[in-house]
């Protein structure tokens, strides 16, 4: 009689995407400071998750908004080498600006999201996903930066170096959500809702450029005194 052929779910519940967490030994393991938590955001961000659900998860919080801090600064420092002079100091400080007031403005919306998609979820543990999402961006912005330094030297196009940010910036985001999504599927919700704030999230930060302009360019002062949608300012910015 020759063998059973497996079926298609045999073997299923030992995939790591969709183990409980904890059932895997490497989950539990203590995520101890900045450089362990960044390799865990990296390489395994199950243990991410699993820490941000557990009743010590607000010193991962502190250590991944910590992350994000420092990276955005740096990931801001290189922006600002375009222009020089005062974007030095604007631009990290803007940069960094932009994605915690764009996480802050965009988390009571998330809770209500995830709370309506059946996922049981305390704000806290929002908290940990949005720190762990914004560390992750930010780093992977990092990543990029010789990149974006190599061409802030090597050209005077403002529109070039607009759109190279942003498409650094969009790589990033695409991994920061995938994160999140990841997370969020350890909490039983159906991921419809989450795809909704999503865009949202996108809006509000791709606005935030406008808002705080200018990241690249010069200006005479810190913040714009006109008010301006996104598109509108882009237009502008090619015309130039």
């Amino acid at each position: 009689m020759p063998p059973l052929l497996p079926t298609a779910n045999a073997g299923a519940t030992t995939r790591p995407e969709i183990m409980p967490l904890g059932e895997d030994p490497a989950d539990r393991e203590a995520i101890a400071g900045p450089l362990a938590a960044v390799e865990a955001l990296l390489r395994q961000p199950r243990r991410v998750v699993y820490w941000a659900r557990q009743g010590s998860a607000g010193r991962l919080t502190g250590i991944l908004f910590a992350i994000a801090l420092v990276c955005s600064l740096l990931y801001g420092i290189v922006v600002g080498t375009f222009s020089l002079n005062a974007q030095l100091w604007a631009a990290p400080l803007k940069v960094a600006g932009g994605f915690f007031l764009s996480a802050l403005i965009c988390l009571p919306s998330l809770y209500i999201f995830a709370c309506l998609s059946g996922a049981r979820v305390r704000v806290s543990e929002v908290c940990g996903l949005i720190a762990g999402l914004l560390a992750l961006m930010t780093i992977l912005l990092v990543g990029f930066a010789p990149v974006a330094w190599i061409f802030s030297q090597s050209t005077q196009s403002l529109p070039a170096m607009g759109a190279l940010h942003l498409m650094f910036w969009a790589i990033a985001t695409y991994f920061g959500v995938r994160f999140l999504q990841h997370g969020f599927s350890h909490f039983g919700g159906r991921p419809a809702g989450l795809r909704v704030w999503s865009l949202i999230f996108v809006l509000v930060m791709i606005q935030m450029t406008t808002a705080l302009r200018p990241l690249v360019g010069t200006a005479d002062s810190f913040l714009p005194g006109e008010k301006k949608f996104f598109l509108s300012h882009w237009v502008e910015e090619l015309q130039k």
